[in-house]
């Protein structure tokens, strides 16, 4: 086996780039050092805006990262890590936003990611990219590392840095304690709060699920890591989870899920599939009971990108949705862009279309590409795929000779908007989730336009896109004319449309045949109210 460095050595070997002054900024001298932060708009979890002489002191990591990329939602539990590693040391954790679509630039649109990821530490507003260009970033995610002294270390891109940052973070600070550099200790902030969300039964809900035969409503109560099983207008008859989030399998009160999302049934409606996100897991609850156990997923992230064989030893990667086609199941595999197929009969799973590389790329099965899949529906013969990074919706043949192609929208990773029209010239906005709506001749797709807070319509013949219901901006809005706040599940059921209004901690009921929408009131069964928030 060969003699590897010190796992911090190997990172810092990684460090490629210097801090340099933005545009028009005079260089650094002995009089003058660069203020890493000029340019931000705004700062969230933190009363005062941060500067060099605030930092005076700490051992800094700052995360460079925009709210709807997978792979800087992968590196969050790591900067959770780090933070509870070091939590009595000198050491900040400091997100910059620096927002890839238009949604993301505006702060009260981050400070909702922010509530909802669950991050405790400073956050500057950063829409103009002043301080990703001072620091000569040039990906999501990137980290950048500075001393005690105030010295930027360098760059490093990327996630899976988890073990790195913790030894050279440990070095970092026994040096400065030992110079006598280091701050006398760690400095504090107040968080942000949610108000509303602490008005709703809800918490950040990123899917929902309608069963016609069963009048039942499935709601993926994703920031209570539960799921709820409730009446078609919202009375909730069944909790299934205990609202802390975890990875364990057994009866409804004691199980754990880590932000659930998408929901499949089985062809006889007694067993729920979950796409158990954070815990990169596919679990399966049995209705009767509410026991949940685990198919798929060790709870750990997978990087295999041809996995095939036994569902309990596969490692998934961020599934975020999944529908059932006959005996298969069909998975959205948000963290390495692909769709995946478990087979019920033999508990077999294995990569279904996508080679894993982020794009938006059609063709057969094993060379296309997808961009962080993030809804799933499907009429029995073809899947169709929310590509939420393409601004996107694919369809996908459910053959092995299938092919993959590009319904509307772009195909372009920064090809985003607002724009009715047909196939590639139509326009979306990072969309998240998708439904079929009726049979036959006349159905059509719902998809949740999620950036551009509206529900849009796709036939999926033409590719030809409508407008179906929203005003467009989070404010509540009209029965007829209802505001979404980044809607990210849909789910259709005879006339009605049920939409799960995430960042405002809602379902609404849409009834198709005029457009009235209302939002649905959850209520929880007697004596289990709301205490997580």
């Amino acid at each position: 086996m060969p003699c590897r460095p010190p796992a911090w050595m190997l990172l810092a070997a990684t460090f490629t780039l210097l801090l340099r002054p933005a545009a028009g900024e005079d260089q650094p001298g002995p009089a003058r050092a660069v203020e890493w932060f000029n340019g931000a708009k705004g700062w969230l979890n933190t009363a005062e805006p941060l500067t060099r002489e605030t930092l005076k002191g700490q051992v800094v990591l700052i995360d460079f990262w925009t709210y709807c990329c997978i792979n800087c939602m992968h590196v969050i539990p790591d900067l959770k890590y780090l933070e509870e590693k070091f939590k009595d040391q000198p050491f900040v954790v400091i997100g910059v936003h620096s927002g890839k679509f238009d949604q993301e630039k505006d702060t009260a649109n981050i400070r909702a990611a922010v509530l909802r990821y669950g991050l405790s530490h400073p956050v500057a507003v950063d829409s103009d990219f002043a301080i990703w260009k001072r620091f000569g970033v040039h990906s999501w995610p990137t980290l950048a590392v500075i001393d005690a002294h105030g010295r930027l270390l360098g760059l490093v891109p990327g996630e899976g840095h988890r073990k790195g940052l913790e030894d050279l973070i440990a070095k970092l600070l026994a040096e400065a304690k030992a110079d006598g550099s280091l701050a006398a200790g760690p400095l504090r902030f107040a968080p942000e709060h949610d108000d509303q969300a602490a008005a709703s039964p809800l918490l950040f809900p990123g899917k929902v699920l309608a069963d016609g035969p069963g009048h039942r409503l499935f709601i993926a109560d994703t920031g209570h890591h539960r799921v709820l099983v409730a009446d078609p207008d919202g009375a909730v008859q069944a909790i299934i989870g205990s609202g802390k989030p975890g990875l364990a399998d057994g009866p409804p009160s004691t199980a754990q899920f880590d932000e659930p999302q998408g929901m499949a049934l089985s062809a006889d409606g007694a067993t729920l599939f979950v796409c158990d996100c954070l815990n990169h897991a596919l679990r399966a609850v049995a209705l009767s009971t509410g026991t949940v156990r685990t198919l798929c997923g060790t709870g750990e992230q997978g990087q295999d990108r041809h996995y095939s064989g036994p569902g309990a030893k596969a490692q998934l990667n961020s599934p975020w949705d999944v529908v059932r086609c006959a005996d298969a199941l069909f998975i959205a595999m948000a963290g390495c862009h692909q769709i995946w197929r478990y087979d019920l009969a033999s508990g077999e799973i294995a990569v279904f279309a996508g080679t894993g590389r982020e794009s938006a790329t059609d063709g057969d099965l094993a060379h296309s590409a997808f961009a962080q899949p993030s809804g799933l529906a499907t009429d029995g013969t073809r899947l169709f795929v929310a590509d939420s990074e393409a601004s996107s919706i694919r369809a996908v043949d459910i053959t092995p000779a299938g092919r993959v192609a590009t319904l509307a929208g772009s195909g372009d990773l920064f090809g985003f908007g607002q724009a009715n029209a047909s196939g590639r010239e139509a326009r979306f906005q990072h969309p998240l989730g998708i439904a079929l709506v009726g049979s036959g001749g006349g159905a059509y797709l719902a998809v949740a336009d999620t950036y551009n807070q509206v529900l849009r319509r796709l036939d999926p013949l033409t590719g030809a896109v409508t407008s179906l219901t929203g005003t467009g901006t989070s404010k509540p809005g009209s029965a007829d004319a209802i505001g979404f706040f980044e809607p990210a599940g849909l789910s259709a059921v005879g006339d009605r449309l049920y939409v799960a209004d995430t960042n405002h901690h809602r379902i609404v009921a849409l009834e198709l045949p005029g457009l009235v929408a209302h939002v649905l009131s959850i209520r929880l069964p007697a004596g289990q109210g709301q205490d997580q928030h």
